[in-house]
């Protein structure tokens, strides 16, 4: 397995000089996702938690709802220079039944790992219907709550500590609790990741739930929390336009800038109480 830190030497150059020491940096591969043995996307991903993965992007593009959905997840064919498994290829089998993708909605062959939905085929498909509705979601927060998000996210990222170089998501509870968090090099794959683990957990529609992103807030990003039936996206960073139009379509309430006891509430307020 693909390690998710990689050490390389470096100059480092400051006022009191220059000197050369180890850096850690965050791996960075190329996973091939299949489905019954057809290609149907490549991002580029931390190593780690790819069946997570794999379920949590079959789950935001309307492919599968529920983890008896899939039959199997193996990793397959991909070897290095000296035959060794890269596992950098991951065949999904869907069960008997199961529709498989959309080839209206299939994605260019390649997407980079700070683009979600950049390569898919018609932007007409990028509007995805969920499922899981998260509008009459009852998910009633505070801004006490909200605010101490980040720094709890923050104590849970390893992987950043080291690196500097990772995004990151959780779901957490209406009183603040994080349950599960992901780090990776795209954001959208923390996302998926996190999704897919909730998915496994048999935790999806995830109505009782909400989604924090260590970055912005874009418009794939509400797209995979609607999915996934989650009423509430809160984003360090700030939203798109079209993150917020999305949203507000979707009845979900979109949080971005939280950062120490300040925020902007976009979309869905009456989920948010009064300071």
């Amino acid at each position: 397995m693909g390690r998710v830190t990689v050490r390389r030497p470096v100059r480092m150059l400051t006022s009191n000089g220059e000197r050369t020491r180890p850096d850690a940096l965050a791996a960075e591969e190329p996973l091939e996702l299949r489905v019954a043995g057809a290609p149907l996307a490549v991002t580029m991903r931390t190593p780690g938690n790819d069946v997570e993965l794999a379920h949590g992007f079959l789950l935001s593009e309307g492919v599968i709802g529920d983890r008896e959905d899939v039959l199997t997840a193996r990793y397959c064919a991909g070897t290095d220079d000296d035959g060794r498994n890269t596992y950098n290829v991951l065949d999904v089998a869907l069960s008997p039944g199961v529709p498989g993708p959309d080839p209206g909605v299939e994605r260019n062959f390649y997407t980079t790992s700070s683009c979600g939905v950049c390569g898919k085929a018609a932007l007409d498909a990028v509007r995805l219907s969920t499922r899981f509705s998260p509008a009459e979601a009852d998910f009633p927060v505070t801004p006490e709550m909200l605010s101490a998000l980040p720094d709890a996210l923050r104590e849970r990222q390893k992987v950043f500590a080291s690196t500097g170089g990772l995004h990151a998501a959780a779901l957490f509870t209406a009183d603040g609790t994080l349950l599960d968090v992901r780090e990776d090099v795209g954001r959208h794959n923390a996302v998926d990741k996190v999704l897919g683990k909730a998915l496994l957990d048999g935790s999806i529609p995830a109505a009782d739930r909400g989604l924090l992103v260590s970055g912005r807030a874009s418009f794939e990003l509400v797209q995979k929390a609607a999915m996934a039936g989650i009423p509430l996206l809160a984003a360090v960073s700030a939203p798109s336009s079209l993150a917020v139009e999305l949203a507000a379509e979707q009845g979900m309430t979109l949080v971005g800038f939280l950062r120490g006891s300040s925020m902007n509430v976009y979309t869905g307020g009456d989920r948010v109480a009064e300071t």
